[in-house]
């Protein structure tokens, strides 16, 4: 009797011990499956034109602290974060100068690109100069440009990134829509350009959705979460024109990569 005892009591601690090593074991196998390798590419949308706090180190690509990835990587704490993006890429210059931080270690990417490739400052200096059928023509060619020729441009950018990070999550984010229609705004562009200039970012997010689709690619719509929040809402995400800091106009400010991007990305990523 007292050696069953003795038994059972050897097979109990032996039985402790088996679960505290493989609960150990499970931990460490969370832990290592939480950490992750983390590179953001892509143009002032990912860098972070107009949420000022600029890293200085980066110049004229204007890497904000506040911007989406730094923000998304200073709650997550992966166990790297490269920030490549830069103000004014275009497909060709996330391609060229952007990718060298991917690797097949790489789990997690994050990208905004197609329109500069668009030519979305042309658009808008043309539709707040100019006059209406100017503006509806512009975007008209632009809609073509993205009909012919951002695919493929995409397509290669899209590519370039499987070739290098094979295993990486890629999460390709949109734009917001710039205004609210019959919102606050008392001047500036007409409500016809303000719609047509939604209506293409529309379709912009569109191509660039379906073309991140044909890659295996993860789109991320920030539509909804800024709506509310574009310029004429009275609440703006967006900054609107600024003659005295013409390169934040029409970018997202601080609030709008807090409260905007980085809880889309998040839930994407």
């Amino acid at each position: 009797m007292k050696l069953s005892r003795i038994t059972a009591f050897s097979s109990s601690l032996l039985l402790g011990a088996v679960l505290a090593l493989t609960g150990a074991g499970q931990a460490q196998a969370t832990d290592t499956a939480l950490a992750l390798d983390y590179v953001a590419l892509g143009d002032s949308y990912s860098s972070g034109v107009g949420a000022g706090s600029y890293d200085s180190a980066s110049g004229d690509c204007k890497r904000s602290t506040k911007a989406y990835p730094r923000l998304w990587a200073a709650a997550h704490s992966p166990s790297s974060f490269a920030f490549t993006a830069c103000s004014g890429a275009r497909t060709g210059d996330v391609t060229a100068g952007q990718l060298a931080p991917l690797s097949a270690a790489t789990d997690l990417v994050s990208l905004t690109v197609g329109g500069n490739d668009a030519g979305f400052s042309d658009v808008m200096t043309t539709c707040v100069l100019q006059s209406e059928s100017s503006c509806i023509n512009r975007i008209n060619q632009a809609r073509a440009y993205v009909d012919t020729t951002l695919p493929g441009k995409l397509d290669s950018v899209y590519s370039a990134i499987r070739s290098k990070a094979p295993a990486a999550r890629v999460v390709v984010l949109g734009y917001p829509r710039f205004y609210k229609l019959s919102g606050s705004c008392i001047a500036g562009m007409t409500e016809k350009k303000r719609a047509a200039i939604n209506s293409a970012a529309d379709y912009l997010n569109a191509a660039v959705a379906k073309r991140a689709a044909n890659h295996g690619y993860d789109f991320a719509d920030v539509v909804p979460a800024f709506t509310g929040h574009e310029i004429c809402s009275g609440a703006a995400w967006l900054h609107s024109l600024n003659w005295l800091n013409i390169g934040e106009s029409y970018h997202p400010t601080a609030a709008g990569h807090s409260g905007g991007y980085l809880p889309v990305f998040t839930s994407h990523a």
